[in-house]
């Protein structure tokens, strides 16, 4: 079937726009990562799940996808600020261990969850610490240009004399002096020109743990500036797609466009898209207030604010329910009713699995029946193409769904649509519930319960001395790895060797 072409919303021009990549079939799609220094909560799941999507269905639509997700390792310091304690510096010091275990520790957890959601790992997986070199190279390269000074052991951009040549502010529509109104002075603001100049690169402070030799001395970069340098180093001096939340929209983001136009003139990303925030009771959920729940708190149950555990596909689901640019407000109550809509996708999935078309029916053929269920599959398409859109998706999913549970009811209906569009529903509900959602069935059951009460059947079977359901029991286990043991002391069971 034709796909319709895909429409994305560019932050940048504030529009929704067809989306052809620089070089087809290549898309470049730059992610911001995370600070590795605790574990992923929920805020961080539903950007990470709306760029997997947009992978899967880049990837349908005929693209082949250089996914590239940063690791924040160092240089990302307390509040955002340019002053004070580096995160992963200051964790290490609570834990007591090496920064990079701190690093290590925390990576690992952050792609354990990540593989628990079903998210495809990135193409390319850059982390700061490995990248100092090129970060040095894009700091000179800035002050080489003339928006860079060296002030003290530190580098600043030069916010002001790139300002006034009317380029920041083109991504957010905000510009620091509205952002700063107000705001305390923060240490080591004299050494900068002007207070709302951002560090490229800090001199080191005697108790500064984490630092590098540069030409200004010992120090360590920015925040901003890892994403500049390795989105180029592994995409280009222009790609195809920036990502992140919308909570990086300022100043991180905008402080990456002025970095990259600074040294190369160009805005490094054709398209930038941007994830709306998760909230609790209407409040934005995060560290700072308290109420942001890891991703393992939801798998487990341990939160208090939690009434249960949530599987991963449950919290997948709970995300796709909206489209990514619309808020997404966290209660018991939503992700009970996601665990429900999840498992009757997946009951779904089961049906159409055995359904058989019949070939030889009473029930004559509907062409109003056909083209209903031939528009919900292009309707899903549609929806996938017009900016993700994976809430109109899920309902027409469940108009798909309605009409597998009908033909599983009553198989001899499924001649009131063609063959052909018979094929059509089974096939591309799965590739769209499994392939583009990336929703996958869950590990529900107890495996060692399982093979006890499939036993216990055995058992019966020797009683009975029904020796063919014994050898059919047999049988059947063999093919899984299973050998039934038939002991003095009982039956039991071993894995094959």
């Amino acid at each position: 079937m034709q796909l319709p072409s895909l429409k994305l919303y560019n932050t940048l021009s504030r529009t929704k726009e067809t989306f052809t990549p620089l070089e087809p079939p290549f898309v470049g799609l730059y992610v911001c990562g995370p600070t590795v220094y605790g574990h992923a909560h929920l805020g961080h799941a539903r950007p990470y799940v709306t760029f997997d999507v947009l992978i899967r269905y880049l990837e349908t639509i005929g693209y082949k996808v250089r996914y590239v997700r940063n690791i924040t390792d160092v240089g990302h310091l307390q509040n955002d600020a340019d002053e004070g304690e580096d995160k992963i510096a200051k964790q290490a010091k609570l834990e007591r261990l090496e920064p990079m275990e701190v690093v290590q520790t925390y990576t690992n957890s952050f792609r354990a969850d990540m593989l628990a959601l079903n998210n495809r790992p990135p193409s390319i997986e850059p982390v700061a610490t490995g990248h100092i070199v090129e970060q040095i190279a894009l700091t000179q390269t800035i002050i080489d240009e003339g928006y860079g000074y060296e002030s003290n052991g530190s580098v600043y951009f030069d916010y002001e004399k790139y300002a006034a040549e009317g380029k920041f502010g083109r991504l957010s529509g905000r510009i620091f002096e509205d952002a700063q109104a107000g705001s305390r002075d923060l240490d080591g603001q004299s050494e900068k020109r002007n207070p709302q100049d951002f560090a490229l690169w800090k001199k080191a402070a005697p108790e500064h743990i984490m630092y590098w030799p540069s030409p200004w001395g010992n120090g360590f970069p920015g925040w901003h500036l890892e994403c500049s340098a390795m989105s180029a180093k592994y995409l280009g001096k222009v790609f195809d797609i920036h990502g992140g939340g919308m909570d990086l929209l300022f100043p991180h983001h905008e402080c990456e466009i002025a970095q990259h136009t600074a040294a190369t003139g160009e805005n490094p990303a054709k398209f930038w898209m941007h994830v709306n925030m998760l909230t609790m009771n209407g409040q934005k959920m995060g560290k700072s207030l308290g109420n942001a729940i890891s991703l393992k708190e939801f798998f487990n149950g341990s939160h208090p604010l939690l009434e249960e555990a949530y599987s991963p596909m449950t919290i997948r689901y709970f995300i796709l329910q909206a489209q990514y640019r619309s808020t997404l407000d966290f209660s018991n109550e939503a992700l009970q009713a996601a665990r429900k809509g999840y498992r009757r996708l997946m009951n779904g999935l089961q049906a159409s699995k055995l359904l058989v078309y019949a070939k030889e029916s009473e029930v004559a053929f509907s062409e109003k029946a056909d083209e209903e269920v031939k528009k919900l599959v292009a309707d899903s398409y549609e929806a996938l193409s017009d900016d993700l859109n994976t809430a109109m998706v899920i309902a027409n999913l469940f108009g798909m769904l309605k009409k597998i549970n009908q033909f599983q009811l009553k198989p001899a209906e499924t001649a009131s649509i063609s063959e052909a569009t018979f094929d059509l529903l089974v096939e591309h509900y799965e590739k769209i519930v499994v392939g583009i959602l990336g929703l996958k069935e869950e590990d529900k059951a107890d495996n060692g319960e399982l093979i006890k009460t499939i036993l216990e059947f055995y058992k019966d079977a020797k009683e009975a001395k029904d020796y063919a359901k014994i050898d059919s029991i047999r049988a059947k286990l063999k093919a899984q790895g299973i050998a039934v043991k038939d002991m003095k002391t009982g039956i039991t069971w071993a894995w094959e060797e």
